[in-house]
């Protein structure tokens, strides 16, 4: 029964670990930042306590299957582009809704809205879903058109990233935004993703 037990508490470990990798972004929109760190501790915390057990049985039992389950868990963190995934999904997930917002900027419907930073606009209810970190977009002049930033993370200060339009496709400069990009990636015509870190 203990063996079961540690082959059942090592696919829970791994299947917390794999899930919190997916939606680690959404839990800090939801818990903060400074939330994550405890968060962050509990679950890797309780992982490497599994995969210790299962290292013990492995030697002193011979029960091999639960540091199996532990030593590809450790290979998917190292191999998956978890992030990348996730990035990928909420782009192509949400792009004809980002799509109707960057119409209704550049037609006026949309404008920033914000009293103490021009340049931010609060998001009708309907599309604050694209925009994490209170529905906010910026919104920048760019010769005829708006380059306009959809937060994917809001940190703090000058910590941030998010999906870019530009009018033009004209990548992004390293400080718009007030950021300092670290990463300008093309993810298709007008759309670049950017991470200011």
């Amino acid at each position: 029964m203990k063996r079961n037990r540690l082959l059942y508490l090592s696919i829970f470990s791994s299947v917390l670990v794999i899930l919190y990798m997916f939606f680690q972004w959404k839990l800090i929109d939801i818990i903060t930042e400074f939330l994550m760190f405890p968060v962050l501790l509990l679950v890797f915390g309780f992982f490497i306590f599994i995969t210790v057990l299962a290292i013990i049985s492995l030697f002193k039992n011979k029960t091999w299957k639960p540091i199996v389950i532990q030593v590809i868990t450790i290979l998917l963190l190292f191999i998956v582009p978890f992030n990348q995934i996730i990035l990928d999904i909420d782009f192509k997930l949400n792009k004809s809704e980002r799509n109707q917002v960057v119409k209704m900027v550049e037609n006026g419907e949309l404008r920033p809205n914000i009293s103490h930073n021009s340049s931010l606009l609060q998001l009708p209810k309907k599309y604050e879903h694209l925009s994490i970190g209170g529905g906010e977009i910026v919104v920048e002049k760019s010769g005829d058109g708006y380059n306009i930033l959809f937060f994917t993370y809001r940190g703090i200060l000058d910590n941030f990233s998010g999906f870019v339009y530009t009018p033009n496709d004209q990548k992004p400069s390293k400080n718009a935004f007030d950021g300092d990009f670290k990463a300008i990636d093309k993810m298709e015509k007008n759309w670049y993703f950017v991470g200011s870190y």
